[in-house]
């Protein structure tokens, strides 16, 4: 009879992890009703600060306390939209004019606001979810995070009965951690009006592996970009700079339909990579940066009139064990990138080392790095 039972609970526990997994596939999260809890005391770190990059004060640390009540400290959870508004209100309370801009698959924000104020800002409202700024280049405008878990509580009736019990009864976990960090970059419109702002998202996961006849261990590694919570962070940032409720909705609504960017990838001078865009000059640029936030690549510096970016970054035969994952222990070689308009709606991007060794495994790994840059569209 012992056995029936466990047998039956089982199976009604699978069912219930395959209709959760169908229902998440199925279910569509509005702007606002994602919960987000990242927790402070989880922080997942960098060892190595790149070159000309430093750690801001901490004395200066954003306290969300100071302008709220009723909320603790690194750890903030919104349920609900209107949560959202009046959370972030109650920190800021000046309007603002924010326009979501969209190129292909990109999306920033376009705000009426001096550059160095949405800097700030940008500080408060990480800071306010618990995140530490790990590392910035203020004359660039990047800003990122550290690595902190998000691990909202599923509540009992989410996951079904039967489940929810073997859950209590052997407090099992349905998911190994997931933890995410941030990078912002904030740069003047080209008339210096405005502040662009570029949000992006990395996520990293903790996996089981074999250790071959000694057990199991578990390493992290790179793990899928949650869209959905990119662009609600995206969303409750608007919020916080000022933006109207309904307004920044209707905006990242409007500009969630994705197009591919028509990028070529060929052979250039030397042996060298080379890209080739159908865009102008400047929404190549814009493509670039975006590319670059995406794979987490390093920038020095950069200039928009000369078209370049130059970067560190490390060949994989350089990376030591945590650097493919945290961007520590590696040895790392800086290297240009730069943007050239060739006709009106055509770009060519080019690979240049600065060592102007031409050695052949830096051919290669031009084609490693922008080709990276082209699967990003």
């Amino acid at each position: 009879m012992i056995k029936i039972f466990t047998i039956t609970l089982l199976a009604f526990s699978v069912a219930g992890c395959f209709s959760l997994e169908q229902d998440e596939k199925d279910k569509q999260v509005n702007l606002g009703e994602i919960d987000i809890q990242y927790y402070a005391n989880k922080t997942i770190t960098s060892l190595e600060v790149p070159p000309d990059l430093t750690k801001p004060n901490s004395q200066d640390a954003f306290k969300l306390s100071e302008h709220a009540s009723n909320v603790e400290e690194n750890r903030i959870s919104f349920s609900h939209n209107d949560a959202v508004a009046s959370s972030v209100s109650k920190v800021l309370d000046t309007s603002a004019d924010i326009q979501v801009k969209k190129l292909g698959q990109i999306r920033w924000l376009v705000v009426d606001k001096k550059l160095g104020v949405v800097w700030d800002l940008a500080q408060s409202f990480f800071k306010s979810h618990g995140f530490e700024i790990k590392k910035f280049n203020k004359k660039i405008g990047i800003m990122e995070t550290d690595f902190l878990e998000n691990y909202p509580e599923i509540p009992d009736q989410s996951v079904g009965f039967f489940r929810s019990i073997l859950q209590k009864a052997v407090s099992v976990r349905y998911a190994l951690p997931t933890i995410d960090k941030y990078r912002i970059r904030i740069e003047p419109t080209k008339d210096n009006k405005k502040t662009e702002v570029y949000l992006t998202l990395s996520s990293m996961k903790e996996v089981i592996t074999d250790t071959g006849g000694e057990g199991e261990n578990t390493i992290w590694q790179v793990h899928s970009k949650d869209e959905a919570l990119e662009t609600e962070m995206l969303y409750r940032f608007m919020l916080y700079l000022g933006s109207d409720n309904m307004k920044a909705k209707d905006q990242i609504i409007a500009t969630q339909k994705k197009e591919k960017t028509s990028v070529e990838f060929v052979k250039g001078v030397g042996g060298y990579a080379k890209l080739k865009f159908s865009l102008n000059k400047y929404s190549t640029w814009v493509s670039i940066g975006w590319a670059l936030d995406q794979l987490g690549v390093d920038v020095e510096d950069k200039d928009v009139k000369e078209g370049s970016f130059y970067i560190n970054i490390a060949k994989e035969k350089d990376k030591g064990i945590l650097s493919s994952v945290f961007g520590d222990d590696a040895i790392k070689e800086s290297y240009q990138i730069v943007v050239k308009q060739i006709s009106n709606n055509a770009t060519e991007v080019y690979f240049n080392d600065l060592s102007e060794q031409n050695k052949k495994e830096t051919i290669d790994f031009s084609y490693e790095l922008l080709g990276n840059i082209a699967k990003q569209f």
